[in-house]
């Protein structure tokens, strides 16, 4: 039981620094709840392919109320959505499918090294967009672009906005819808990528109780539990603390978790 009471708090962690850095949670969520799943002495075949599918899951509950904010401020541009969502959902499902077919090892390893390139990432900065008249979203680039980006987000367990963000950025939004456009765009990952892992580890041995498939429910409600309360509050430390001082010691604890991820 001792579990159920650590949960709360990654989900109050993951969602403050979401709030706050605008760095998607499931970056702090996955690492933790493989730490944790580790130390309650779940099997190590299960270990990081649980934490990838109970981190898009919650991933799901987030996404939808962060989706409404930005909704309401009318900064979601809807139609990139549309054409980004059939190929996010689709590459999302292929993600799972691509973890359930990997060992753990290797996701651990994968999710490590992707995590020091976020790291490395928020310090060097982001590169200039091309102006926002220069998005086409009519174009079928969008639909690839979406189902590279589901594929890759599903198969780390997180919600993509590390990769669509700066695509859209480069691709000419302005870096507020950039971000709201990201956060809608994170619900077909999370949804079609949480079914895959559901369905991928369904007749799994070893399943621990209160789980299904690689989804374990007692890590879900816990970290839905605080994580959306924590988010709105770190959005609003973030107009009163030094966040770029912040973002460089976020991104050094990034790439202390990844290296250990990977070793």
């Amino acid at each position: 039981m001792s579990e159920w009471l650590i949960y709360p708090g990654v989900g109050a962690v993951a969602g403050l620094v979401a709030g706050l850095l605008g760095v998607g949670g499931g970056l702090i969520i996955v690492p933790l709840l493989a730490w944790i799943f580790r130390n309650e002495g779940m099997s190590p075949d299960l270990i990081i392919h649980m934490a990838l599918g109970t981190s898009l899951a919650t991933i799901v509950m987030t996404s939808l109320s962060s989706v409404y904010a930005h909704h309401r401020r009318g900064a979601v541009v809807w139609p990139v959505v549309l054409r980004l969502a059939p190929g996010l959902a689709l590459g999302a499902l292929v993600g799972a499918w691509l973890a359930w077919r990997s060992s753990s090892d290797d996701l651990a390893t994968l999710f490590g090294l992707f995590e020091m390139g976020v790291a490395l990432y928020m310090v060097a900065g982001s590169p200039k967009p091309r102006g926002e008249s220069w998005l086409r979203p009519h174009t079928p680039e969008l639909m690839a672009v979406g189902g590279v980006i589901g594929a890759i987000a599903s198969l780390l367990g997180i919600g993509g906005g590390t990769l669509t963000v700066p695509y859209l950025s480069w691709r000419g939004l302005v870096i507020q819808r950039a971000v709201a456009t990201s956060a809608a765009c994170g619900l077909p990952i999370a949804l079609a990528g949480a079914f895959g892992y559901l369905a991928a580890g369904w007749n799994q041995p070893q399943l621990p109780p209160w789980s299904s498939g690689y989804l374990y429910w007692p890590a879900f409600a816990g970290i839905v539990l605080t994580s959306l309360w924590m988010a709105p509050l770190g959005a609003s430390l973030a107009h009163r603390l030094p966040v770029m001082s912040l973002k460089r010691l976020f991104a050094l604890l990034l790439f202390v978790m990844g290296l250990m991820m990977v070793l």
